[in-house]
């Protein structure tokens, strides 16, 4: 007689944060992924936390971290609060018990990601994972797999770029004086990416310029909404990162890699779909309005990822160190934009 096979108990997740993105990971985590039961929420908002009860069906609701992440029927938190919360709510996941997924950037200081680091060292049965959604989205999987195939020779140089549509009620010029900067809000993903698909190299000087093109507000913060960026790193690889603020048409995320031996392009043009209109116009396509309609396969593959890490069926391909990496080069990015100076690693 076979064996019978006791099936393996849902993972029990706690969610902080339900803004925008939250809201998004939540529905997620309660309709679309796999061997998992969404059973807390963390809002310091009641709407909501009322919301997640009556939408989403989440059992337990609450506006106290602590109570939420020491609850003994929550195996992982997953968290997607203000960047100014990460580390020590990160930390405080992992010391009790649970594993935990953080939105990027892991922190806005290199002393608090290695804080992060060292703490999770200690507890090497926990995941710990930052959300990094272009390593899950299929379009950068299949270049990644093309340039460890040898299919553009070696790669040498990236460029690549985040540009959000222009938002008129300047949301980001509010959120200014905790967001770090155009570089550390908008070009994290671009400088994972660059170090991923260059194979991790260690960087070796930076150097950034910038404009205000419309929001005169960030001025104050030190801040321009249009930046561009240029990182060498050891080996002779190169980066080139341009962040907007601005865009007219839409959201346009688009990579380009330049090899030895050809280039891949990500992205080019932003497109919602296939079709293109002509017509007295012109010729002309539908751009994609912002990061989650672009990204939103992604979003769904990366927390697949989590959750198949935390149940021990797959590896991460990515680690704390490489966030820390990520706030190291955005700090140093951020730096140079203000004093108009090369930093030096």
């Amino acid at each position: 007689m076979s064996p019978i096979l006791c099936p393996t108990p849902p993972l029990r997740i706690g969610i902080a944060g339900l803004g925008r993105l939250g809201r998004r990971h939540a529905e997620n985590l309660a309709y679309r992924i796999r061997n998992t039961r969404l059973v807390w929420a963390c809002s310091p908002i009641a709407s909501e936390l009322d919301d997640a009860r009556s939408q989403l069906g989440i059992e337990h609701v609450t506006s106290d971290f602590d109570r939420m992440v020491h609850a003994p029927d929550v195996d992982a938190i997953v968290l997607v609060t203000p960047t100014a919360l990460h580390a020590q709510q990160t930390i405080a996941a992992l010391e009790a018990g649970k594993h935990v997924f953080v939105e990027k950037p892991l922190a806005l200081e290199v002393a608090d990601c290695e804080r992060v680091e060292a703490v999770a060292a200690q507890h090497p049965d926990r995941v710990a994972m930052v959300g990094f959604v272009r390593r899950f989205d299929a379009s950068y999987r299949r270049a990644y797999d093309h340039i460890r195939q040898g299919a553009i020779g070696q790669p040498f140089l990236v460029r690549s770029q985040t540009c959000d549509m222009n938002d008129p009620s300047g949301f980001f010029v509010r959120y200014a004086a905790q967001s770090g900067g155009i570089f550390m809000d908008c070009s994290v993903h671009d400088i994972d990416l660059a170090r991923w698909i260059l194979g991790n190299p260690r960087a070796l000087r930076a150097y950034a310029s910038g404009t205000i093109a419309i929001h005169t507000g960030l001025a104050a913060h030190a801040d321009v909404d249009n930046g561009l960026a240029i990182v060498d790193f050891e080996g002779g690889g190169r980066a080139v990162f341009y962040a907007s603020r601005t865009f007219a048409h839409g959201h346009e995320t688009q990579t380009e890699i330049m090899g030895s031996a050809g280039k891949l392009l990500i992205g080019h043009g932003a497109e919602r779909d296939r079709l293109v209109t002509s017509d007295c116009h012109g010729v002309r396509h539908a751009s994609t309005s912002d990061f989650f309609e672009r990204f939103s396969d992604a979003f769904l593959n990366e927390m697949d990822a989590f959750v198949s890490a935390c149940r021990g069926e797959s590896a991460l391909n990515l680690s704390l160190s490489d966030a820390t990496e990520a706030t190291r080069i955005g700090q140093a990015i951020t730096r140079s934009l203000r004093s108009g100076q090369v930093e030096i690693f």
